[in-house]
């Protein structure tokens, strides 16, 4: 169901490869709220990704930019707003990659040069971005700029390597622009910590399918997908979050606040039985 939440609005969504990103889903929910918008990833991405059936779906231009250029992303902004004929009022940061786990290095043996190219590309453009809007009064007065998250950013999770030195990066970022933006131009700056969701970069994360499980057992809601994460993106974009900013807003089903649930203790009781019955040759309940 719409509701015109976006009626009248513009924006730029930077990241949609295909239609398991979250980004698409945004835009798909944004064009849907009356939202005209451009869409913008690498040419790489283009050559590889869906983004031509995206745009056409959503009436959308595509403008190639590696986001890490800032002479590609003033392009972006420059193009926007000649595109949708002035400012605009929201963009959408979704955008992260690793070498390191792409190569499967460990977070104690990491290639630098790796780690150096994860935090330009999925942590400092967002800085980049912001800047380049800023320097350009690219944004309308009350907008909103949205950046995916995840809660590796607070707490340690195995696999995700230094994407989650890049997404505390990303927050820190949101935060300190978030004050600046904020104070100048009423501007808010927010990063949403999603659910590991199954997107076509996600899930080459180490044991991807194994922590979805341990977080759909752990959250009270279950894990929240890429769908219900562009319906929460659409209210941050919209008049009705207009003083919400700087913060990191947990988008997981209730992941973030449990400690141990019912459904992963017992499945931790179960292997715990299992590996008694192993080796010692009884069971507990014995």
């Amino acid at each position: 169901m719409a509701y015109n939440l976006l009626k009248g609005k513009k924006g730029i969504i930077f990241g949609a490869l295909d239609n398991k990103s979250i980004a698409w889903k945004i835009a798909e929910r944004a064009y849907d709220e009356g939202a005209v918008f451009t869409v913008s990833n690498t040419p790489t991405a283009l050559r590889f990704g869906e983004l031509d059936e995206l745009a056409a779906k959503c009436n959308a231009t595509i403008i190639p930019a590696d986001a890490t250029s800032m002479a590609d992303l003033t392009n972006v902004f420059e193009t926007s707003m000649d595109v949708l004929g002035g400012k605009v009022d929201f963009v959408l940061h979704s955008i992260g990659m690793s070498l390191n786990v792409r190569k499967k290095k460990v977070y104690n043996d990491l290639n630098h040069d790796f780690y150096a190219k994860t935090m330009d590309i999925s942590a400092v453009s967002f800085h980049k971005m912001l800047q380049v809007a800023s320097k350009m009064d690219a944004i309308n007065d009350w907008g909103s700029v949205l950046a995916i998250s995840y809660i590796a950013a607070q707490r340690t999770l195995y696999g995700y390597n230094d994407m989650a030195d890049a997404k505390a990066l990303l927050e820190s970022i949101a935060r300190s622009f978030g004050y600046i933006y904020g104070r100048e131009k009423k501007i808010r700056v927010n990063t949403i910590s999603q659910s590991p969701t199954p997107t076509t970069a996600g899930s080459g994360v180490k044991g991807f399918t194994g922590l979805m499980d341990f977080t759909e057992r752990m959250s009270p809601l279950g894990n929240a997908t890429a769908d219900e994460c562009a319906d929460y993106c659409i209210t941050l974009f919209s008049d009705l979050t207009r003083k919400v900013t700087m913060q990191n807003l947990f988008h997981d089903g209730g992941f973030s606040s449990m400690g141990m649930s019912l459904k992963a203790m017992e499945m931790y009781n179960r292997s715990i039985t299992c590996n008694c019955e192993d080796n010692m040759g009884f069971s507990i309940e014995d």
